[in-house]
């Protein structure tokens, strides 16, 4: 099987998928089309076709009429199904890792564990289709009650650029698990990968219009697909303003949403850590994918007795990073130029900057050298506002109710970390931060098992695990009242 193929050494155009055919974009191309480029080489690389109104009805009518009977079939029709897509997705992993490194600017090996996680999604929710089901409720002799979980229907995703096939498999896998069908709206800056997941869908013997990818700007395609009148429901992940944007459309319609916004994430370090392991995971925790991740754990809480040592060992861990290896570039001008911005603002604010530089910075691509900042407390905009960049601060704090005040000083509740040799204070803190995720000794990268989403600012709604179920069903009570004489026996 193979992925819709690009001519080679020609800038790409980027289709819509709806219906289980490719929609060229005809006459329109030119003018209307949104340029993507490699962020590495800040060079146009081809072009993304800008979807209208018309064309998301389009998709949602093959939406629509494909999701009847998905949704009758067998669990094990549809876990087979699913399955069969993850193994196309691993099959053709390189050329899936290739394009969403060029467009994403993601290093080749983070890269390929991208399109990697976003195969387990679907062989995850493939396999635990048969899991849900309903319950029986007593309501005494005289009757029989139970509950179904049924599918919504037609569900919008609208995916963010800082990791295309990964954040469409989270919504899309779960959400066709349980019967629904989907209408993808990829980052114009990024489409390629998720295009091709619905080439994919196809060759994996999905039904034509189960999946479909319309392309282009939120403003357009994002707001056609919450307000059509028969998408059921809608899954967001990006920035806070643009959730409350879709928040305002949806409560129009009552539509339910998971939203997965920013993050401002504290990571906790107490003197009785082991301060070596927690520098080089901190490390990690707020320059993977240079720090274009939500959950990044930016706001680094150390205890004071330990905070000169530990900042040595952390930018020991953060010189380290190379470019092109373990940090690749911004993946939008506008994200290089924001966060370019950031750093002079936070400078002139009074914070110390620790910067290890990259070589790759200055060679025309948007590549930032990971930055620290020292010198910060919690009311300083650079420890308040989401960067989503190569950016930490460090914030020390003397006993274990001023780490949890500041940890929860926040607009932001998606995750958290505590280091500490004392597990009955880990737990005790863990408890605590107000996050939807805290991890204890470790910050994790993407796991599919644990539930994922915020407090606050950081959104609502669960992706991830098996709770994420729960998000893309409906609950319906039936009762039956049995006749007199068959409660008595006759």
């Amino acid at each position: 099987m193979a992925l819709h193929p690009f001519p080679s050494g020609q800038l790409r155009t980027v289709p819509h998928w709806i219906d289980g055919a490719v929609v060229a974009p005809g006459e329109s191309a030119g003018a209307d089309a949104l340029e993507i480029i490699n962020p590495r080489t800040d060079v146009v690389v081809g072009h993304s076709v800008s979807g209208t109104a018309e064309q998301v009805d389009a998709a949602v009518a093959a939406a629509t009429a494909a999701q009847k009977s998905w949704s009758r079939q067998s669990a094990l029709t549809r876990s087979e199904a699913l399955t069969r897509l993850a193994r196309l997705i691993l099959d053709n992993a390189e050329e899936l890792a290739a394009a969403e490194a060029e467009e994403t600017g993601h290093p080749a090996a983070g890269a390929l564990a991208e399109v990697e996680a976003a195969a387990q999604y679907f062989s995850y929710y493939g396999g635990m289709i048969p899991a849900l089901t309903g319950e029986t409720i007593d309501m005494g002799g005289g009757y029989h009650s139970y509950t179904l979980r049924e599918a919504y229907g037609v569900v919008g995703v609208i995916t963010p650029w800082n990791a295309p096939l990964n954040q469409a498999a989270r919504a899309a896998a779960p959400a066709l698990a349980v019967g629904n069908a989907v209408v993808i709206k990829p980052s114009e800056f990024t489409p390629t990968t998720t295009f091709q997941l619905g080439v994919l869908a196809q060759q994996a013997g999905l039904p034509d219009g189960l999946i479909n990818i319309v392309s282009g700007a939120g403003p357009t395609v994002g707001e056609a697909i919450v307000t059509h009148r028969k998408v059921s429901k809608v899954a967001f992940t990006g920035s806070v303003r643009t959730g409350q944007a879709i928040g305002a459309l949806a409560a129009q319609r009552v539509l339910p949403l998971s939203l997965e916004l920013g993050g401002k994430s504290a990571n906790i370090v107490f003197a009785d850590a082991d301060l070596q392991k927690a520098a080089t995971v901190a490390a990690r925790g707020f320059l993977g994918n240079s720090g274009q991740a939500c959950s990044a754990g930016t706001r680094i809480l150390v205890q004071r007795t330990a905070h000169d040592e530990f900042v040595g060992l952390l930018m020991a861990a953060v010189e380290k990073f190379a470019a092109d290896q373990d940090m690749g570039p911004l993946t939008t001008r506008a994200q290089y130029r924001k966060v370019r911005d950031i750093l002079a603002e936070a400078g002139q604010q009074g914070a110390t900057a620790h910067v290890a530089p990259l070589a790759a910075e200055g060679t025309g691509g948007l590549f930032v050298s990971p930055t620290v900042f020292t010198g910060v407390d919690n009311s300083m905009p650079i420890a308040r506002d989401e960067v989503f960049g190569p950016v930490g601060v460090v914030i020390p704090f003397e006993e274990e109710s001023e780490a949890i005040e500041i940890a929860n000083d926040s607009d932001y509740g998606l995750a958290g970390a505590v280091w500490t040799r004392d597990l009955d204070r880990a737990h005790r803190v863990a408890r605590e931060i107000e996050s939807g995720q805290v991890y204890i000794n470790t910050y994790l990268g993407p796991t599919i098992e644990l539930p994922f989403g915020g407090h606050k600012m950081s959104g609502y709604g669960r992706e991830k695990g098996f709770e994420t179920l729960m998000h893309y069903t409906h609950t319906k009570a039936i009762a039956v009242e049995f006749s007199a004489g068959a409660v008595s026996g006759h």
